[in-house]
Protein backbone atom coordinates (compact mmCIF):
# COMPACT_ATOMS: atom_id res chain seq x y z
CA UNK A 1 0.00 0.00 0.00
CA UNK A 2 1.56 3.33 -1.08
CA UNK A 3 1.40 6.56 0.93
CA UNK A 4 -1.58 8.01 -0.93
CA UNK A 5 -3.55 4.81 -0.38
CA UNK A 6 -2.64 4.72 3.32
CA UNK A 7 -3.69 8.35 3.64
CA UNK A 8 -7.09 7.72 2.06
CA UNK A 9 -7.59 4.61 4.17
CA UNK A 10 -6.71 6.04 7.57
CA UNK A 11 -6.48 9.88 7.63
CA UNK A 12 -9.25 12.45 8.12
CA UNK A 13 -8.08 15.82 6.73
CA UNK A 14 -8.99 19.28 8.09
CA UNK A 15 -11.55 21.45 6.27
CA UNK A 16 -11.87 18.69 3.66
CA UNK A 17 -14.88 16.90 2.17
CA UNK A 18 -13.42 13.43 2.49
CA UNK A 19 -15.74 11.82 -0.08
CA UNK A 20 -14.22 14.02 -2.79
CA UNK A 21 -10.73 13.54 -1.35
CA UNK A 22 -10.91 9.76 -1.56
CA UNK A 23 -12.40 9.80 -5.06
CA UNK A 24 -9.65 11.94 -6.59
CA UNK A 25 -5.87 11.62 -6.98
CA UNK A 26 -3.96 13.58 -4.33
CA UNK A 27 -0.54 15.18 -4.11
CA UNK A 28 1.83 13.69 -1.54
CA UNK A 29 4.66 15.94 -0.32
CA UNK A 30 7.90 14.13 0.43
CA UNK A 31 10.34 16.98 1.00
CA UNK A 32 11.12 20.67 0.92
CA UNK A 33 13.94 22.92 -0.20
CA UNK A 34 13.88 26.66 0.51
CA UNK A 35 10.53 28.04 -0.65
CA UNK A 36 9.73 24.90 -2.62
CA UNK A 37 7.88 21.67 -1.83
CA UNK A 38 8.77 18.38 -3.50
CA UNK A 39 6.31 15.56 -4.16
CA UNK A 40 6.91 11.81 -4.17
CA UNK A 41 7.51 11.92 -7.93
CA UNK A 42 10.27 14.48 -7.51
CA UNK A 43 8.32 17.44 -8.93
CA UNK A 44 9.01 20.81 -7.30
CA UNK A 45 6.40 23.45 -6.45
CA UNK A 46 6.55 26.98 -5.06
CA UNK A 47 5.01 27.03 -1.57
CA UNK A 48 2.62 29.89 -2.38
CA UNK A 49 0.73 29.83 0.93
CA UNK A 50 3.70 29.21 3.22
CA UNK A 51 2.29 25.80 4.18
CA UNK A 52 -0.90 27.51 5.38
CA UNK A 53 0.66 30.83 6.44
CA UNK A 54 3.32 29.18 8.63
CA UNK A 55 6.63 29.01 6.84
CA UNK A 56 8.78 32.13 7.04
CA UNK A 57 12.41 31.49 6.06
CA UNK A 58 11.87 28.51 3.76
CA UNK A 59 12.03 24.80 4.44
CA UNK A 60 15.15 23.21 5.96
CA UNK A 61 16.60 26.49 7.19
CA UNK A 62 19.98 25.39 8.53
CA UNK A 63 20.01 27.61 11.61
CA UNK A 64 16.61 26.40 12.81
CA UNK A 65 17.38 22.77 11.99
CA UNK A 66 20.54 23.00 14.08
CA UNK A 67 18.79 24.70 16.99
CA UNK A 68 16.31 21.82 17.23
CA UNK A 69 19.08 19.22 16.96
CA UNK A 70 21.06 20.98 19.69
CA UNK A 71 18.03 21.09 21.98
CA UNK A 72 17.45 17.37 21.41
CA UNK A 73 20.86 16.81 22.95
CA UNK A 74 19.53 18.35 26.18
CA UNK A 75 15.82 17.51 26.53
CA UNK A 76 12.83 17.43 24.19
CA UNK A 77 10.11 18.40 26.66
CA UNK A 78 9.41 18.93 30.31
CA UNK A 79 6.24 20.12 31.98
CA UNK A 80 5.90 23.73 33.09
CA UNK A 81 3.58 22.70 35.92
CA UNK A 82 5.86 23.31 38.89
CA UNK A 83 9.04 23.50 36.80
CA UNK A 84 10.77 26.22 34.80
CA UNK A 85 12.25 25.72 31.33
CA UNK A 86 15.31 27.50 29.99
CA UNK A 87 14.17 27.75 26.33
CA UNK A 88 10.71 28.94 27.40
CA UNK A 89 12.12 31.62 29.72
CA UNK A 90 14.64 32.82 27.14
CA UNK A 91 12.00 32.99 24.41
CA UNK A 92 9.61 34.91 26.66
CA UNK A 93 12.32 37.53 27.23
CA UNK A 94 12.89 37.82 23.47
CA UNK A 95 9.17 38.09 22.72
CA UNK A 96 8.65 40.86 25.27
CA UNK A 97 11.48 42.70 23.54
CA UNK A 98 9.66 42.80 20.18
CA UNK A 99 5.96 43.14 21.02
CA UNK A 100 4.26 46.53 21.54
CA UNK A 101 5.19 48.31 24.75
CA UNK A 102 3.06 47.49 27.75
CA UNK A 103 2.83 43.76 27.07
CA UNK A 104 4.84 42.01 29.77
CA UNK A 105 3.76 38.41 30.47
CA UNK A 106 3.82 35.36 28.16
CA UNK A 107 1.45 32.39 28.49
CA UNK A 108 2.34 29.51 26.15
CA UNK A 109 0.12 27.06 24.30
CA UNK A 110 0.34 25.17 21.03
CA UNK A 111 -1.93 26.72 18.36
CA UNK A 112 -3.64 29.93 17.35
CA UNK A 113 -6.98 28.54 18.50
CA UNK A 114 -5.69 27.81 21.99
CA UNK A 115 -3.96 31.19 22.19
CA UNK A 116 -7.28 32.93 21.51
CA UNK A 117 -9.17 30.61 23.87
CA UNK A 118 -6.71 31.58 26.59
CA UNK A 119 -7.11 35.29 25.81
CA UNK A 120 -10.89 35.04 26.09
CA UNK A 121 -10.71 33.17 29.40
CA UNK A 122 -8.10 35.59 30.78
CA UNK A 123 -10.22 38.61 29.87
CA UNK A 124 -13.33 37.07 31.41
CA UNK A 125 -11.61 36.05 34.65
CA UNK A 126 -9.78 39.38 34.91
CA UNK A 127 -13.05 41.29 35.21
CA UNK A 128 -14.48 38.74 37.65
CA UNK A 129 -11.42 39.16 39.86
CA UNK A 130 -11.67 42.95 39.60
CA UNK A 131 -15.26 42.83 40.83
CA UNK A 132 -16.84 43.90 37.52
CA UNK A 133 -18.81 40.68 37.33
CA UNK A 134 -21.29 41.95 34.71
CA UNK A 135 -18.52 42.24 32.12
CA UNK A 136 -19.03 38.90 30.39
CA UNK A 137 -19.68 39.76 26.73
CA UNK A 138 -17.26 39.91 23.80
CA UNK A 139 -17.38 42.07 20.68
CA UNK A 140 -16.11 40.58 17.43
CA UNK A 141 -16.21 41.43 13.73
CA UNK A 142 -18.53 39.78 11.25
CA UNK A 143 -16.62 37.20 9.18
CA UNK A 144 -14.06 36.90 11.98
CA UNK A 145 -12.00 33.74 12.31
CA UNK A 146 -10.03 33.09 15.48
CA UNK A 147 -9.71 29.31 15.52
CA UNK A 148 -11.69 26.12 15.99
CA UNK A 149 -12.00 25.49 19.74
CA UNK A 150 -15.43 26.24 21.22
CA UNK A 151 -14.25 29.51 22.77
CA UNK A 152 -12.44 30.74 19.67
CA UNK A 153 -15.37 29.75 17.45
CA UNK A 154 -17.68 31.73 19.76
CA UNK A 155 -15.75 34.91 18.94
CA UNK A 156 -15.66 33.95 15.26
CA UNK A 157 -18.19 34.82 12.61
CA UNK A 158 -17.77 32.74 9.44
CA UNK A 159 -21.17 31.13 8.97
CA UNK A 160 -19.96 28.30 6.73
CA UNK A 161 -17.50 27.11 9.38
CA UNK A 162 -19.42 27.89 12.54
CA UNK A 163 -23.21 27.73 12.15
CA UNK A 164 -23.51 23.98 12.87
CA UNK A 165 -21.94 24.56 16.30
CA UNK A 166 -24.28 27.41 17.25
CA UNK A 167 -25.92 25.63 20.22
CA UNK A 168 -22.49 25.01 21.77
CA UNK A 169 -21.31 28.61 21.63
CA UNK A 170 -21.62 31.57 23.97
CA UNK A 171 -23.33 34.68 22.61
CA UNK A 172 -21.21 37.51 21.25
CA UNK A 173 -21.80 40.98 19.81
CA UNK A 174 -20.99 41.20 16.09
CA UNK A 175 -20.03 44.54 14.56
CA UNK A 176 -19.53 45.21 10.83
CA UNK A 177 -16.38 44.01 9.15
CA UNK A 178 -14.51 47.16 8.04
CA UNK A 179 -13.83 45.98 4.47
CA UNK A 180 -14.70 48.67 1.95
CA UNK A 181 -15.27 46.27 -0.96
CA UNK A 182 -17.88 44.32 1.03
CA UNK A 183 -19.24 47.37 2.86
CA UNK A 184 -22.39 46.65 4.90
CA UNK A 185 -23.55 50.27 4.63
CA UNK A 186 -25.26 50.92 1.25
CA UNK A 187 -23.81 53.77 -0.76
CA UNK A 188 -20.78 54.29 1.46
CA UNK A 189 -18.33 51.67 0.18
CA UNK A 190 -14.85 53.15 0.07
CA UNK A 191 -16.07 56.68 0.75
CA UNK A 192 -16.43 57.06 4.52
CA UNK A 193 -12.87 56.14 5.60
CA UNK A 194 -14.27 53.54 8.05
CA UNK A 195 -16.50 56.15 9.74
CA UNK A 196 -19.67 54.06 9.57
CA UNK A 197 -17.92 50.96 10.88
CA UNK A 198 -16.40 52.90 13.75
CA UNK A 199 -19.74 54.49 14.60
CA UNK A 200 -21.31 51.02 14.85
CA UNK A 201 -18.61 49.89 17.29
CA UNK A 202 -18.89 53.06 19.36
CA UNK A 203 -22.66 52.62 19.63
CA UNK A 204 -22.32 49.15 21.14
CA UNK A 205 -19.53 50.20 23.48
CA UNK A 206 -21.42 53.27 24.66
CA UNK A 207 -24.60 51.31 25.34
CA UNK A 208 -23.16 48.06 26.71
CA UNK A 209 -19.63 48.75 27.94
CA UNK A 210 -20.56 47.80 31.50
CA UNK A 211 -21.29 44.28 30.22
CA UNK A 212 -18.47 43.97 27.67
CA UNK A 213 -15.25 42.26 28.74
CA UNK A 214 -13.24 42.66 25.51
CA UNK A 215 -13.24 43.26 21.79
CA UNK A 216 -11.38 40.71 19.67
CA UNK A 217 -9.84 41.91 16.39
CA UNK A 218 -7.61 40.58 13.65
CA UNK A 219 -5.46 43.67 12.99
CA UNK A 220 -5.38 45.12 9.46
CA UNK A 221 -6.43 41.88 7.70
CA UNK A 222 -9.19 39.35 8.31
CA UNK A 223 -7.35 36.41 6.83
CA UNK A 224 -9.74 33.44 6.67
CA UNK A 225 -12.59 35.76 5.70
CA UNK A 226 -10.89 36.25 2.34
CA UNK A 227 -7.99 38.61 3.07
CA UNK A 228 -10.36 41.46 3.95
CA UNK A 229 -8.23 44.54 4.52
CA UNK A 230 -9.20 47.33 6.91
CA UNK A 231 -9.06 51.08 6.19
CA UNK A 232 -6.07 52.96 7.57
CA UNK A 233 -6.76 54.20 11.08
CA UNK A 234 -9.49 51.67 11.93
CA UNK A 235 -7.37 49.69 14.40
CA UNK A 236 -6.04 52.84 16.06
CA UNK A 237 -9.58 54.18 16.54
CA UNK A 238 -10.75 50.86 18.00
CA UNK A 239 -7.92 51.07 20.53
CA UNK A 240 -9.01 54.58 21.50
CA UNK A 241 -12.63 53.52 21.94
CA UNK A 242 -11.87 50.42 23.99
CA UNK A 243 -9.77 52.53 26.34
CA UNK A 244 -12.47 55.19 26.54
CA UNK A 245 -15.13 52.65 27.52
CA UNK A 246 -12.93 50.48 29.76
CA UNK A 247 -13.07 47.42 27.51
CA UNK A 248 -10.06 45.16 26.93
CA UNK A 249 -8.65 44.90 23.41
CA UNK A 250 -7.53 41.44 22.28
CA UNK A 251 -5.52 41.55 19.07
CA UNK A 252 -5.17 38.27 17.18
CA UNK A 253 -1.79 38.34 15.41
CA UNK A 254 -1.78 34.60 14.66
CA UNK A 255 -1.86 35.20 10.89
CA UNK A 256 -0.56 38.78 10.70
CA UNK A 257 2.43 38.41 13.02
CA UNK A 258 6.08 37.77 12.23
CA UNK A 259 6.48 40.00 9.22
CA UNK A 260 3.47 39.11 7.09
CA UNK A 261 2.22 42.71 6.85
CA UNK A 262 5.66 44.27 6.40
CA UNK A 263 6.36 44.84 10.08
CA UNK A 264 6.97 42.29 12.82
CA UNK A 265 3.40 42.75 14.05
CA UNK A 266 0.46 44.42 12.32
CA UNK A 267 -0.22 46.58 15.39
CA UNK A 268 3.00 48.47 14.69
CA UNK A 269 1.51 50.07 11.57
CA UNK A 270 -0.83 52.13 13.75
CA UNK A 271 1.23 52.25 16.96
CA UNK A 272 -1.36 50.20 18.83
CA UNK A 273 -0.59 48.37 22.06
CA UNK A 274 -3.41 45.99 23.00
CA UNK A 275 -4.23 44.55 26.40
CA UNK A 276 -3.76 41.01 25.12
CA UNK A 277 -2.01 39.78 21.96
CA UNK A 278 -2.12 36.27 20.54
CA UNK A 279 0.44 34.74 18.21
CA UNK A 280 1.26 31.35 16.65
CA UNK A 281 1.98 30.24 13.03
CA UNK A 282 5.21 32.13 12.22
CA UNK A 283 6.49 32.05 15.81
CA UNK A 284 8.59 28.96 15.01
CA UNK A 285 8.91 29.82 11.30
CA UNK A 286 6.55 26.95 10.58
CA UNK A 287 8.65 24.25 12.22
CA UNK A 288 6.79 23.14 15.35
CA UNK A 289 3.46 23.86 17.09
CA UNK A 290 3.77 26.79 19.50
CA UNK A 291 1.60 29.74 20.45
CA UNK A 292 1.70 32.57 22.95
CA UNK A 293 -0.86 34.81 24.63
CA UNK A 294 0.89 37.95 25.85
CA UNK A 295 -0.69 40.37 28.27
CA UNK A 296 -0.05 43.41 30.43
CA UNK A 297 1.12 43.54 34.02
CA UNK A 298 -2.24 45.07 34.92
CA UNK A 299 -4.05 41.90 33.86
CA UNK A 300 -1.39 39.59 35.32
CA UNK A 301 -1.46 41.33 38.71
CA UNK A 302 -5.20 40.73 39.06
CA UNK A 303 -4.54 36.97 39.25
CA UNK A 304 -2.05 37.19 42.12
CA UNK A 305 -2.89 36.04 45.64
CA UNK A 306 -2.29 33.20 48.05
CA UNK A 307 -3.57 29.69 47.29
CA UNK A 308 -6.63 30.15 49.44
CA UNK A 309 -7.75 33.11 47.31
CA UNK A 310 -8.20 30.81 44.26
CA UNK A 311 -7.20 33.61 41.91
CA UNK A 312 -5.07 31.25 39.85
CA UNK A 313 -5.60 31.04 36.09
CA UNK A 314 -6.61 27.39 35.88
CA UNK A 315 -5.60 26.66 32.31
CA UNK A 316 -2.74 24.72 30.74
CA UNK A 317 -1.63 22.21 28.13
CA UNK A 318 0.60 19.15 28.34
CA UNK A 319 3.02 20.63 25.80
CA UNK A 320 2.97 24.19 27.17
CA UNK A 321 6.37 25.80 26.54
CA UNK A 322 7.74 22.74 24.71
CA UNK A 323 11.55 22.97 24.70
CA UNK A 324 12.01 21.96 21.05
CA UNK A 325 9.40 24.44 19.85
CA UNK A 326 10.88 27.24 21.97
CA UNK A 327 14.36 26.45 20.63
CA UNK A 328 13.01 26.71 17.08
CA UNK A 329 11.31 30.01 17.92
CA UNK A 330 14.51 31.44 19.39
CA UNK A 331 16.41 30.48 16.24
CA UNK A 332 13.60 31.99 14.15
CA UNK A 333 14.01 35.36 15.88
CA UNK A 334 17.78 35.19 15.40
CA UNK A 335 17.29 34.62 11.66
CA UNK A 336 14.93 37.61 11.51
CA UNK A 337 17.71 39.74 12.95
CA UNK A 338 20.73 38.27 11.16
CA UNK A 339 19.07 38.19 7.74
CA UNK A 340 17.42 41.60 8.24
CA UNK A 341 14.14 40.04 7.15
CA UNK A 342 11.86 42.95 8.05
CA UNK A 343 14.20 45.46 6.44
CA UNK A 344 14.20 43.49 3.20
CA UNK A 345 10.43 43.22 2.84
CA UNK A 346 9.71 46.62 1.29
CA UNK A 347 11.16 45.73 -2.10
CA UNK A 348 9.28 42.41 -2.16
CA UNK A 349 6.00 44.05 -1.20
CA UNK A 350 6.51 46.67 -3.92
CA UNK A 351 7.24 43.98 -6.51
CA UNK A 352 4.01 42.19 -5.60
CA UNK A 353 2.02 45.43 -5.76
CA UNK A 354 3.42 46.27 -9.17
CA UNK A 355 2.62 42.83 -10.56
CA UNK A 356 -0.87 42.82 -9.02
CA UNK A 357 -1.71 46.09 -10.77
CA UNK A 358 -2.02 44.17 -14.02
CA UNK A 359 -4.57 41.75 -12.59
CA UNK A 360 -7.30 44.39 -12.80
CA UNK A 361 -7.44 44.01 -16.57
CA UNK A 362 -8.78 40.46 -16.21
CA UNK A 363 -12.61 40.53 -16.47
CA UNK A 364 -13.09 38.16 -13.55
CA UNK A 365 -10.83 40.00 -11.09
CA UNK A 366 -13.19 42.08 -8.98
CA UNK A 367 -10.95 43.18 -6.11
CA UNK A 368 -7.27 42.97 -5.24
CA UNK A 369 -6.41 43.19 -1.54
CA UNK A 370 -2.84 43.44 -0.31
CA UNK A 371 -1.31 44.13 3.08
CA UNK A 372 2.39 43.41 2.97
CA UNK A 373 2.72 39.88 1.61
CA UNK A 374 -0.84 38.92 2.57
CA UNK A 375 -2.72 38.99 -0.72
CA UNK A 376 -6.23 38.09 -1.83
CA UNK A 377 -7.55 38.27 -5.40
CA UNK A 378 -11.35 38.07 -5.47
CA UNK A 379 -13.02 36.66 -8.57
CA UNK A 380 -16.57 37.51 -9.69
CA UNK A 381 -18.73 36.55 -12.64
CA UNK A 382 -19.58 40.25 -13.06
CA UNK A 383 -17.35 42.60 -11.13
CA UNK A 384 -19.42 45.71 -11.90
CA UNK A 385 -22.52 44.32 -10.22
CA UNK A 386 -20.48 42.20 -7.77
CA UNK A 387 -22.20 39.06 -8.97
CA UNK A 388 -20.33 35.96 -7.79
CA UNK A 389 -19.73 32.85 -9.83
CA UNK A 390 -22.19 30.00 -9.13
CA UNK A 391 -20.78 27.96 -6.25
CA UNK A 392 -20.94 24.73 -8.23
CA UNK A 393 -18.42 26.08 -10.74
CA UNK A 394 -15.74 26.06 -8.01
CA UNK A 395 -13.76 28.75 -9.80
CA UNK A 396 -11.30 29.41 -6.97
CA UNK A 397 -10.62 25.71 -6.48
CA UNK A 398 -10.05 25.16 -10.20
CA UNK A 399 -7.63 28.09 -10.43
CA UNK A 400 -5.58 26.67 -7.56
CA UNK A 401 -5.57 23.13 -8.96
CA UNK A 402 -4.41 24.43 -12.35
CA UNK A 403 -1.61 26.35 -10.61
CA UNK A 404 -0.16 23.03 -9.45
CA UNK A 405 0.36 22.05 -13.08
CA UNK A 406 2.52 25.15 -13.44
CA UNK A 407 4.49 24.46 -10.27
CA UNK A 408 2.69 26.55 -7.62
CA UNK A 409 0.73 25.40 -4.58
CA UNK A 410 -1.94 27.85 -3.41
CA UNK A 411 -5.35 27.50 -1.74
CA UNK A 412 -8.54 29.51 -2.24
CA UNK A 413 -11.04 30.90 0.23
CA UNK A 414 -14.16 30.43 -1.86
CA UNK A 415 -13.42 32.46 -4.99
CA UNK A 416 -10.70 34.50 -3.33
CA UNK A 417 -7.27 33.34 -4.48
CA UNK A 418 -4.95 33.62 -1.50
CA UNK A 419 -1.25 34.28 -2.05
CA UNK A 420 0.98 34.38 1.02
CA UNK A 421 4.52 33.34 0.10
CA UNK A 422 7.35 32.68 2.55
CA UNK A 423 9.10 35.92 3.51
CA UNK A 424 12.33 34.35 2.21
CA UNK A 425 10.98 34.56 -1.37
CA UNK A 426 12.92 36.95 -3.59
CA UNK A 427 11.17 39.75 -5.47
CA UNK A 428 11.72 37.81 -8.68
CA UNK A 429 10.23 34.62 -7.23
CA UNK A 430 7.18 36.56 -6.07
CA UNK A 431 6.73 37.95 -9.57
CA UNK A 432 7.03 34.47 -11.09
CA UNK A 433 4.42 33.08 -8.70
CA UNK A 434 2.02 35.94 -9.44
CA UNK A 435 2.52 35.37 -13.18
CA UNK A 436 1.38 31.79 -12.66
CA UNK A 437 -1.71 32.95 -10.75
CA UNK A 438 -2.53 35.48 -13.49
CA UNK A 439 -2.23 32.80 -16.15
CA UNK A 440 -4.44 30.38 -14.23
CA UNK A 441 -7.16 32.98 -13.56
CA UNK A 442 -7.10 33.89 -17.23
CA UNK A 443 -7.39 30.28 -18.40
CA UNK A 444 -10.11 29.22 -15.95
CA UNK A 445 -12.32 32.31 -16.29
CA UNK A 446 -11.91 32.58 -20.05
Amino acid sequence: MNIECKDKTYVWHPFTQMQEWVENPQLVIAGGDGIRLIDTEGKSYYDGVSSLWLNVHGHRKAEIDQAIISQLGKIAHTTMLGLASAPAAELAEKLIGIVPSGLRKVFYSDSGSTAVEIAVKMAYQYWQLKGSTKKQKFVTLTNAYHGDTVGSVSVGGIDLFHRIFGPLLFETIHVPSPCCYHCEFPGQAGECESGACITAVEKFLEEQHEEIAAMVVEPLVQGAAGMLTQPTGYLRRIRELTKQYNVLLIVDEVATGFGRTGKMFACEHENVSPDIMTMAKGITAGYLPLAATITTDEIYQAFLGDRASQRTFFHGHSYTGNALACAAALANLEVFQQDQVIEGLAVKIAAAKSKLAGFGELPAVADIRQCGLMIGVELMADKKSKTPFPADRQIGHRVCMLAREYGLIIRPLGDVIVFMPPLASTANEIEVMLDIIYRCVQEITG
